[in-house]
């Protein structure tokens, strides 16, 4: 996907005003409510006018307002998966599944239904009312709904948004899966770090109907760390746990990790914020924390005064927070070792 916007938009007191160049396949739209994704889409899709300007999608111009270019949203083939699933509540989920496939043009139609089925785990509720779907499942529907509408770019605003983080977890992979499978790139938009980190290669920061910043999501969550009230968090999938004295012992490269919470089979994502996470200089007598890790001092961050602490053990990676005086008191720098301590309660299982 190469997308081109050059768009200004005033509604009421609120203006929004963007330029820039996007490529890639999963790009994300991050930032606060209020600050304008939704009407930044809203302009790219074409439910919403721009003011002025010009937006191109893969060489094609979708709307410019000097030479009175303005596509319908049909004709743009972009695909909308919202915060809410809208689904057609008088028909089945397979009506719904096929609603945008029977008015796409035949020359179009590359996806089919049995495959986006398959993908989604949908096969079992093809004849079901949507009424009687649980949320995560009408979630999954409207995403297949879009998919099979063949579009050449699918945008989900805010998809995750309505779900617990039960179920939120749960619909990640699914949206990952579709992208990739079908070859549709996405404009993922959220406010969440976390689910920027799992779905998008590249971010787009925007802050009150400006361009902030474009960026990757690692880098963006390192800058928020401070600004964060869990810090930074590491995520991890960890699967095939041993269970002893009740305790999740998962391996990680050539140690493991004790976890209080997992589950006996089967991945799990979990996560881990820099906060909880102890570093000692030397090896400490004893601890109560369960995981004693010895790691190596990769890279040094700063994050509004703290410093974030790249550590190394066995090819993994986390990250751990301080302030400056205990990076400086402890003697902490790149090339040195430290050993990380870290409760078995600390990790927080996602999905």
């Amino acid at each position: 996907m190469k997308l081109k916007i050059d768009i200004e938009k005033r509604q009421g007191d609120f203006s929004l005003k963007v330029k820039t160049e996007l490529s890639g396949e999963r790009v994300g739209i991050f930032g606060a409510s209020g600050s304008g994704k939704s009407t930044l889409i809203h302009l790219i899709s074409g439910l919403t006018k721009p003011d002025n300007g010009r937006i191109e999608l893969d060489g094609d111009c979708l709307f410019d307002s000097t030479k009175g270019i303005d596509l319908s949203p049909e004709k743009r083939r972009i695909a909308i998966v919202f915060q809410q699933a809208t689904l057609f509540p008088h028909l089945s989920v397979k009506s719904n599944l096929l609603y945008g496939y029977k008015r796409c043009k035949p020359s179009e139609r590359r996806i089919d239904l049995e495959a986006v089925m398959k993908a989604l785990n949908l096969e079992h509720l093809v004849e079901r009312g949507v009424n009687k779907l649980s949320g995560g499942e009408k979630q999954r529907v409207a995403l297949g709904r879009a998919v099979l509408a063949n579009p050449r770019l699918l945008v989900m605003d805010e998809p995750l948004s309505a779900l617990d983080d039960s179920l939120r977890y749960q619909i990640i992979p699914y949206l990952r899966s579709v992208s990739e499978e079908f070859g549709i790139p996405c404009l993922f938009i959220s406010h969440s770090l976390t689910e920027m980190r799992l779905m998008t290669e590249q971010v787009m920061v925007i802050k009150q109907g400006q361009l902030d910043q474009i960026t990757t999501p690692n880098k963006l969550a390192r800058a928020n760390m401070a600004l964060s009230p869990h810090g930074y968090l590491n995520l991890l999938r960890l699967s095939n746990p041993s269970v002893r004295e009740g305790l999740h012992h998962y391996p990680w490269g050539d140690q493991e990790l004790i976890i209080s919470d997992g589950r006996k089979d089967g991945a799990s994502l979990f996560e881990l914020s820099s906060r909880d996470i102890i570093l000692f200089k030397n090896h400490p007598e004893a601890i109560s924390a369960r995981n004693l890790l010895e790691c190596n001092v990769m890279e040094l961050f700063d994050a509004d005064g703290r410093k974030g602490v790249v550590l190394e053990s066995d090819g993994k990676t986390l990250v751990a927070e301080i302030v400056r005086a205990a990076a400086e008191e402890l003697g902490i720098n790149p090339g040195t070792t430290v050993f990380a301590a870290i409760k078995a309660s600390a990790f927080r299982k996602l999905g």
